[in-house]
């Protein structure tokens, strides 16, 4: 007897994170320890190969995604490209590791994402998969480096569709308002203070994103996870997030 298996979605879902890797040399922050502090060094940095860095994180404490393959990244600024493929539904995610003294150039390509522009195709053995401006959703984690440097975006496209935007970085919804705006995106969730970009947050957004929640719910389940590993209660952790634009 053959039998089928029902997709949840009728076609493949992508998911484009830009990580900006923590660097105590070249960026505005209150240094970490040396370890996880080298901008360079993507295996140890606090927001990729440490215990709550993204790779680390969805590779090892989390069984609803696996990595597919390690891509050789085009960009020179980019350390290391991963693709990871979620364990029950057609929903791939790649994750660029930026060298953190290029924050810049991160953010401002995270940018552009928002804004439709610069799509990247890459291929697995099965299928081809669309991602950078093509991709369904794209998220930002690490220093909110608009505190430190200005950046002007040139927006080229006009968006139908605004494309679901993340920013896990500290007063996110302060400092990238303007320019969320002017790309024309949909930010799902951001913040509103100081906090701690590390992947658990991440990975609850991307939850109730795939099963096409609200604002507020997503903002909900990233303020549980945030509150689980924090520690900080839930209160200040629901006070921490926020959905859409702040009237």
């Amino acid at each position: 007897m053959l039998l089928l298996t029902i997709n949840t979605y009728s076609q493949t879902k992508t998911i484009h994170v830009f990580v900006a890797l923590c660097d105590n040399i070249n960026q505005g922050i209150v240094p970490v320890p040396k370890s996880i502090g080298n901008g360079q060094d993507p295996k140890n940095n606090l927001y990729w190969g440490a215990g709550y860095g993204v790779k680390s994180f969805l590779r090892y404490k989390t069984k609803s995604w696996k990595l597919v393959q390690t891509i050789p990244p085009t960009d020179t600024d980019i350390l290391e490209r991963v693709l990871f493929k979620h364990t029950t539904k057609d929903v791939y995610l790649l994750a660029d590791a930026y060298d953190g003294a290029t924050i810049k150039n991160c953010t401002r390509t995270f940018l552009k994402a928002a804004n439709h522009q610069n799509p990247i195709s890459i291929t697995t053995s099965s299928k081809t998969l669309q991602f950078g401006g093509a991709a369904d959703l794209i998220a930002y984690v690490g220093h909110d480096g608009l505190m430190d440097f200005n950046l002007n975006l040139s927006c080229t496209n006009n968006v139908n569709i605004p494309k679901d935007v993340i920013i896990l970085a500290c007063y996110s919804r302060n400092y990238f308002t303007e320019k969320i705006k002017k790309a024309g995106a949909n930010p799902i969730l951001w913040t509103t203070h100081l906090m701690a970009p590390e992947a658990y947050t991440l990975k609850a957004a991307i939850d109730g994103w795939m099963l096409n929640e609200t604002g507020l719910q997503i903002e909900e389940r990233a303020a549980q996870a945030y509150h689980k590993y924090q520690k900080c209660g839930i209160r200040g952790a629901r006070n921490l997030f926020a959905t859409g634009f702040k009237q």
